[in-house]
């Protein structure tokens, strides 16, 4: 039998007439959504927005080898600053955990300061005053770095939510097996925890990805930067910045369905841990 989940848990499966009104609400959505495309379509056409010359240059190699040139800067970036955040969060979760009030107050006020301060404002610091203080950075670390830094609380938060979310029973019974307080967290808690954020790191993956669009602002040759290079060589705006939104939609999707199966991979794995 199948262990039930924490979404069958909260959320029970809808009735018939629940039934109905999902298909016939979809269908209005859907029918919303396909007349809103074509009006935008239609508004395009007569704008001369779906001339071949805004469009012929995407059947060129070199444009998409550019744009992928882009689209892995972009991917490099934020992976490096999603590891480097998960690394400063999973410290600030640990400090919130800790019994002392000072380290406790000291990690609250680093979380709260990196998710209170936008993302641009890190970028401008690490882009104008780092420089100054005699540290040299490649344009690729000023925009990773406060990626990162903004990030990084979120996690924190992310991580000691998944921790308190750990039953205590297992933290007792843990102790009274001999289990130390370290071999306890990192056997037994917080392997279950990180299982239980899968989706909210993943979250705010995409969230990191979307903030180095920023590059521009340190001259980081990621996608959006080339996709302005485009603009410029071609006059071709709207056919550009689609292409790059259906890119990142792209992406975004499939970040997703790396959440699920992530979820569902470990879940397999506990049930056969429990068995």
């Amino acid at each position: 039998m199948k262990k039930p989940s924490i979404r069958d848990i909260l959320y029970e499966p809808p009735g018939p007439k629940a039934q109905r009104r999902i298909r016939i609400t979809t269908a209005a959505a859907l029918l919303l959504i396909a007349g809103l495309v074509f009006l935008i379509i239609r508004q395009f056409a007569e704008t001369g927005q779906l001339n071949a010359r805004y469009w012929a240059f995407f059947g060129r190699g070199t444009t998409w080898r550019f744009l992928g040139e882009g689209l892995l800067s972009t991917v490099e970036a934020a992976v490096t600053g999603a590891l480097i955040s998960f690394a400063a969060g999973f410290v600030l979760m640990r400090g919130r955990l800790n019994r002392f009030p000072v380290i406790r107050f000291l990690s609250a006020a680093v979380i709260e300061f990196t998710r209170g301060v936008p993302t641009l404002l890190f970028i401008y610091f690490f882009f104008l005053a780092v420089p100054r203080m005699g540290w040299a950075l490649s344009s690729f670390w000023k925009i990773t770095l406060p990626c990162a830094v903004s990030a990084c609380g979120v996690v924190a938060e992310a991580l000691r939510s998944g921790v308190n979310a750990v039953p205590k029973g297992q933290r007792e019974a843990a102790l009274s097996l001999g289990f130390g307080e370290i071999r306890l967290f990192y056997k037994i808690i917080f392997p279950q925890a990180f299982r239980f954020v899968i989706p909210s790191l993943i979250a705010e993956l995409v969230i990191v990805l979307k903030d180095t669009t920023f590059a521009s602002v340190v001259s980081y040759a990621d996608l959006m930067q080339n996709a302005k290079v485009l603009i410029s060589n071609y006059d071709a705006m709207l056919s550009v910045y689609l292409v790059v939104a259906a890119i990142y939609i792209l992406i975004n999707c499939l970040l997703n369905k790396l959440s699920e199966y992530l979820a569902r991979r470990m879940d397999r794995a506990a049930e056969r841990g429990a068995a």
